[in-house]
């Protein structure tokens, strides 16, 4: 029996979210954080969240994920918000990533949202991962 190609890259949903959080560190991005949400969510496995310095950032930021996905053949879904920029969500099925704006990031708390899931990454002063809700 000949076996079928994927059509999209086989990593797993953390790696994935790691390599992502990196090429956001690398331009600029803020405080990412990783959970793995998996057994919590039904939508995604995995939720990272990050700061941008402003609007235009964001956008950029955004616009980088999406080239990412076709360089590394990650799947993309949506891609929800950039327009505002306040609150931007790129949906790449197994792993969902916000990026906000630090007002919008304080006001939603996702972090506090996802307070009972796993942090796989921190990249938060320690004062501001020592306040995440346990």
């Amino acid at each position: 029996m000949t076996e079928i190609p994927c059509r999209f890259s086989q990593q797993p949903p953390a790696a994935k979210a790691a390599a992502i959080a990196s090429w956001l560190e690398e331009h600029k991005a803020r405080d990412p954080v990783i959970l793995d949400v998996s057994g919590k969510s039904s939508f995604t496995d995995v939720v990272l969240i990050v700061g941008a310095a402003s609007v235009r950032q964001g956008q950029r930021l955004a616009d980088g994920i999406l080239e990412l996905c076709r360089q590394e053949n990650f799947e993309f879904l949506h891609l929800e918000g950039q327009a505002a920029g306040q609150w931007i969500l790129v949906d790449l099925n197994d792993v969902v990533v916000h990026i906000f704006q630090e007002s919008a990031r304080e006001l939603y708390n996702l972090e506090g949202l996802w307070s009972d899931a796993a942090v796989l990454r921190d990249s938060r002063p320690a004062s501001a991962a020592a306040s995440r809700p346990a």
